[in-house]
C-alpha cells in the first residue's frame, strides 16, 4: 500500500515544496535529538569500570574541586546541584551547595539534593562513604586523570555523561590546540634540572609518573627525582644537594586558601652553593593551577614554562 500526498503549494511562493521538505527535516533530526538526549549512555571511568546511565544525567554532584572544573568545561555547570569545599573555581561554583570536604562528606545533604550521578576522586574522597553512597544505587563516575594529555578525553567523557557532547568536545579541543602551542614552544629547549616540592617536614616531592612532572617535561625541564617509585617519596635534604637542581618550585598559595601552611622554599638559601640558590631560581605557583588535573592546569605550565626560561638567562657557564 502507497500513500500519495499531495505537493505542498503556496500560491505566492512556487519554491514552497522544496523548505516544505526542509523544514520536515529539520523537525526529524530535531526529533532525533531529542531522542538521544534521553538515550543511554555508557562510558569507562577512570578505574576502568563501565558506568551506565539510563539517560544523561541533568542533577550531578562533585566531590573534587577538579571535577568541579572538569564539568563546568564539559559545559554541564547548570547540571552541577552539589560540590565539596574548596570548588571556587568557575565563579558560579562557589554559589552551589556545599555537601563536606573531600575526606568528610555529608551524606544526607548529598541525598537531599537527589543527583543522578556522583563524580568522586578516585584517591581523594573517603572510600568507606563512597561505598555508602553506591549501595544506595546513586551511580558513581571516578575521576582522576593522570596525565595532562588525559584531560581532553576526561572533559569529553564527562560531557557524554550529562548529554552535552558538543561543548565538551569544544572544550576538549581547544585545550589539546593550547597544550601544542606549548609543547611547539618550549620542549624542545636547553633542558633545566628542577625540584618540585610537595612539603617540608617531611621533605617531599614527586616522581616522574605524576601530572606536574608532565608540565615540567613539556616546559624543556627534568625532574631530578623522575625514577623514584613512590609518586610521592620522600627525600633527604642531602640528595637534593647531590642533585644540584638549576630551579625550585612549590605550590603557593592561590584562589583556595588551605586550613594548613604550604611548603615554601625559603630555608634552601642556607645552601648558595646550589645553582637554583645562587641564581635566585625559587619559584612558587599558584597551587590551583599545578595541583588540580583540569583545564586551568596550563595556565600554570605557562607559568612554570616562563619561569624556565628566566632560569635559562641566568645560567652560568659552569652550572650543570
Amino acid at each position: 500500500m502507497s500513500l500519495n500526498l499531495p505537493a505542498i503549494r503556496h500560491p505566492r511562493h512556487p519554491g514552497h515544496p522544496r523548505r516544505a521538505l526542509r523544514h520536515l527535516l529539520a523537525l526529524v533530526a530535531a526529533g532525533f535529538a531529542t531522542l538521544s538526549a534521553h538515550a543511554s549512555v555508557t562510558v569507562k571511568d577512570d578505574t576502568g569500570a563501565t558506568v551506565t546511565l539510563l539517560a544523561p544525567a541533568q542533577r550531578v554532584v562533585s566531590l573534587s574541586p577538579h571535577a568541579t572544573e572538569l564539568l563546568f568545561a564539559a559545559g554541564a555547570g547548570d547540571k552541577v546541584v552539589g560540590v565539596v569545599a574548596y570548588s571556587d573555581y568557575p565563579e558560579a561554583a562557589r554559589k552551589l551547595p556545599r555537601v563536606g570536604d573531600n575526606s568528610a562528606l555529608d551524606l544526607e545533604r548529598i541525598l537531599s539534593l537527589k543527583p543522578d550521578l556522583l563524580v568522586v576522586w578516585m584517591h581523594g574522597n573517603s572510600q568507606r562513604q563512597v561505598e555508602a553512597l553506591r549501595q544506595l544505587k546513586l551511580p558513581v563516575f571516578y575521576s582522576e586523570p593522570k596525565h595532562l594529555t588525559d584531560l581532553p578525553a576526561a572533559i569529553e567523557t564527562l560531557g557524554t555523561l550529562t548529554g552535552t557532547p558538543a561543548k565538551a568536545q569544544a572544550s576538549a579541543e581547544a585545550f589539546r590546540a593550547r597544550y601544542e602551542a606549548l609543547r611547539k614552544q618550549y620542549s624542545s629547549r636547553t633542558p633545566v634540572s628542577v625540584f618540585y616540592q610537595v612539603w617540608t617536614q617531611p621533605l617531599m616531592t614527586l616522581n616522574g609518573t605524576h601530572m606536574v612532572s608532565d608540565v615540567i617535561r613539556l616546559c624543556g625541564g627534568v625532574n631530578i627525582f623522575a625514577d623514584e617509585a613512590p609518586l610521592v617519596p620522600r627525600v633527604s635534604v642531602e640528595a637534593v644537594l647531590a642533585k644540584r637542581p638549576e630551579a625550585m618550585f612549590t605550590a603557593t598559595p592561590g584562589a583556595t586558601k588551605s586550613d594548613k601552611p604550604l611548603a615554601t622554599l625559603d630555608s634552601w638559601r642556607k645552601w648558595p652553593q646550589l645553582p637554583a640558590v645562587a641564581n635566585n631560581n625559587l619559584f612558587g605557583i599558584d597551587g590551583d593551577l599545578i595541583n588540580r588535573p583540569g583545564p586551568r592546569i596550563l595556565d600554570g605550565a605557562r607559568t612554570m614554562c616562563e619561569d624556565l626560561d628566566i632560569a635559562r638567562s641566568r645560567r652560568t657557564p659552569t652550572a650543570r
